[in-house]
């Protein structure tokens, strides 16, 4: 058996490379074997690029935000919290929590006004759940409730815009009031706040429309009373996010619901997953194609050999071995292109991660070069696919050389 598949190999190898002349149907396959080459290496650096993209992210985000967030539509009551506490603590992995009131207000200084989410938080708690305390560049988290002036942290973007900065006062206007001016003609209710720190998220976006103030100051400025929006949950590790959920299910305060770190930004992972099968279809074309060329040229080699292929059958080859010589044909090109392209792949990946090849503006973006996150099953799986492409191309000309007749091919030999 180990003789029948070396005398295929050999016979598949000297259809392929001629030493004697260069063919028109050598060349076509060479271009097939730059074709896999250039095409699989695309798919590693591209697939790469958005692992490191999406690795960023994640990382930008659960490093601000909770792991997981306990929401009532109604508001929690004193009760509620405490009664949740109470699972929380049987739940393993959970770092800590805290409880906190949100609401959308305008903040208004030096003639200038944003809409903003300001969230109600214990200063004293918040750095359990989220990365606030280690995101403030200016001034420090502390959010004294005095009564006639209220504390509050601030983002830097929303301080640019704002042309505010530590210590300076500003003006916030509560939603309710606003309700109340349409309705009765009254003065809005505006609440007069010192700036006690900035901080700097990394994002943009968090920077831009979120502040933080005490939770009493929040209380009152939305009108909810001795209630809580909700509870922001911190785990030791946010890949134990969605565990921890099904452990806390059912909650014992009905009307409850556990989002976690995936779900509250589901929209922007959603965009991100079409971004990248977007990119794998559109870059898998490269493939395709080569090995369409792939499929040219060995039905070009099938009818230049048709001569070789009757002498074979008419000195006794089967017709499965017929088959077999023109499948590794095939394979080898495709063969030689995906090992060639995953060491393509491989080496501007690994030039990117230690020399940065591809650079980005550090005064614009947060990183100083494109991202790139090697999994070694991008590479297992491309490959396959590579292979498992130019298997189908090379199948129809293989069969197409075993129904070749002998007496046919030799008649005007």
């Amino acid at each position: 058996m180990s003789v029948m598949a070396s005398v295929e190999s050999y016979i598949a190898r000297r259809y392929l490379v001629t030493r004697r002349q260069v063919r028109f149907v050598s060349v076509i396959g060479f271009i097939s074997v730059v074709g896999i080459t250039l095409g699989v290496a695309a798919l590693l650096v591209a697939l790469s690029v958005f692992n490191g993209f999406n690795s960023v992210v994640t990382s930008v985000l659960v490093g601000f935000d909770p792991h997981l967030r306990i929401e009532h539509a109604g508001g929690l009551t004193a009760g509620g919290y405490d009664s949740i506490a109470v699972s929380l603590r049987r739940v393993p992995g959970i770092a800590g929590w805290s409880p906190f009131v949100s609401g959308k207000a305008m903040l208004v200084a030096r003639g200038s006004t944003r809409v903003v989410f300001l969230r109600g938080v214990a200063d004293s708690a918040v750095g359990r759940v989220s990365g606030l305390a280690e995101k403030i560049i200016l001034g420090k988290l502390e959010l004294p409730d005095t009564g006639s002036t209220g504390s509050i942290v601030i983002g830097l973007t929303l301080a640019d815009r704002l042309g505010a900065v530590v210590g300076d006062r500003i003006s916030v206007v509560s939603p309710y009031s606003v309700q109340s001016v349409y309705a009765s003609l009254s003065a809005p209710e505006i609440a007069s706040f010192r700036i006690t720190g900035i901080y700097e998220s990394d994002n943009k976006d968090y920077d831009a429309n979120y502040a933080f103030i005490a939770i009493p100051t929040a209380q009152r400025l939305f009108h909810t009373g001795a209630s809580y929006n909700g509870i922001d949950v911190r785990l030791a590790d946010f890949r134990d996010a969605e565990a921890a959920r099904d452990r806390l299910l059912p909650l014992p305060v009905p009307g409850c619901t556990v989002s976690t770190w995936y779900d509250l930004h589901e929209s922007l992972y959603t965009v991100m997953r079409i971004e990248r099968w977007s990119a794998y279809l559109l870059l898998s074309l490269i493939v395709i194609v080569a090995t369409f060329n792939m499929l040219g040229s060995l039905t070009m080699t099938v009818i230049e050999k048709r001569r070789d292929i009757a002498v074979l059958k008419a000195m006794g080859m089967t017709t499965r071995r017929i088959v077999r010589i023109f499948m590794m044909e095939g394979m080898l090109i495709g063969l030689a292109g995906t090992a060639a392209g995953i060491l393509l792949g491989g080496l501007v990946l690994w030039l990117q991660v230690h020399y940065h090849l591809f650079p980005l503006d550090p005064t614009i973006y947060i990183i100083p070069a494109i991202p790139v996150e090697v999994r070694w099953t991008d590479f297992a799986a491309i490959g396959l696919a590579s292979l498992g492409c130019s298997f189908l191309a090379a199948y129809s000309p293989a069969r197409r050389a075993a129904t070749t007749p002998p007496a046919d091919a030799l008649r005007w030999e």
